[in-house]
């Protein structure tokens, strides 16, 4: 089954790939890996919710906005290889960043939404990956989520 059917079979729906907000590029090819810059969970170029976990943001939903991260990442993706997914061999990295309060240590629970995203979109064997869940005091525009992702592609 091709990512796109997945993505189908999932409800879910590529986004527009998102603009940057500052000073640098979306994505950059080197050989055959992409590297694609932060993305923040934003849907229609609006923050799905803002604010420092679990404070302002219950924990669950911002699983669900690095769930959105994470198809933000692929619509960049989509971007970079000319429409073709089906080229990816291996999501080799995320790196997650989530705005936390000092006594908030569950980073890797909201990580897993992007995470479990990428493995039901690409499988096991090419969705896992290794990945870096970390505690931030403030990211761009309020957002409690931002990943950055690395990805293999033939």
């Amino acid at each position: 089954m091709s990512v796109y059917q997945r993505l189908e079979e999932l409800g879910l729906e590529l986004p527009e790939a998102p603009k940057p907000v500052a000073s640098y590029v979306p994505w950059v090819r080197t050989g055959s890996l992409v590297f694609i810059s932060g993305q923040l969970p934003l849907m229609d170029g609006k923050l799905l919710c803002a604010g420092r976990v679990p404070d302002e943001v219950p924990p669950d939903k911002a699983a669900a906005a690095a769930r959105m991260c994470a198809l933000n990442l692929l619509a960049v993706l989509h971007a970079a290889t000319d429409g073709k997914l089906d080229s990816v061999t291996r999501v080799v990295r995320l790196g997650v960043f989530v705005a936390s309060a000092p006594e908030f240590f569950q980073q890797p629970m909201v990580a897993n939404g992007a995470s479990d995203l990428m493995v039901n979109v690409f499988g096991d064997e090419i969705g896992r990956h290794a990945r870096a869940a970390v505690g931030s005091i403030g990211l761009p525009l309020g957002a409690p989520v931002e990943i950055e992702g690395l990805f293999e592609v033939g």
